[in-house]
């Protein structure tokens, strides 16, 4: 298990747009409590693949979540071991009950994806929580209140203008739509 201030020590890199990462994983897992999604994201923060799946109620032990990210990561994405250093970042979106304060469980899960993440040649990102206050990247003290667990799912490319989307230039200046790449 990882205390909070062991996580925010560890220099986990930081999401640059974690709205955009947390609503586009709302949108295509349609998290409900218990609901783990881990997510590989390329080196420009793009999708790359995820997975989601059911926690089942038990202790927190951070080997059995390790095991099980692990095997999720393995379904869904190549390993990249033999890579010097890692390109491809994971992050986990747990949604859960109860409110946005860390709990051993959280910690246990943070354990958990960083030694998956070692296993599987990833870099360590971001842990998100989401309850039906909204969600909060823990560590880094970001959140907002949509998505919630309680909330419905945008459809994937449609996010509010008060949720702040932009829309990057190409190369020759013309506006291009912001897109996932295909999960796997």
């Amino acid at each position: 298990m990882l205390e909070p201030a062991e996580w925010a020590a560890a220099g986990i890199p930081l999401l640059r747009n974690p709205r955009e990462v947390v609503s586009g994983l709302h949108s295509r897992h349609r998290p409900t409590p218990s609901t783990a999604v881990v997510a590989v994201l390329d080196h420009e923060e793009r999708l790359a693949a995820s997975a989601s799946f059911v926690h089942r109620p038990a202790p927190a032990d951070g080997w059995e979540f390790r095991n099980t990210l692990l095997a999720h990561l393995r379904r869904v994405i190549p390993h990249d071991l033999r890579r010097r250093s890692p390109v491809r970042t994971a992050v986990l979106l747990y949604c859960r009950d109860g409110d946005e304060r860390w709990t051993e469980e959280d910690g246990a899960w943070m354990w958990g994806l960083r030694d998956a993440c070692t296993l599987h040649g990833l870099r360590c990102g971001a842990y998100i929580t989401m309850t039906t206050s909204g969600w909060q990247v823990l560590g880094e003290g970001r959140g907002g209140r949509r998505p919630s667990s309680d909330s419905e799912p945008l459809p994937l490319g449609d996010e509010p203008a008060e949720h702040g989307r932009h829309t990057p230039r190409s190369a020759g200046g013309a506006a291009e739509p912001l897109r996932w790449a295909a999960a796997r």
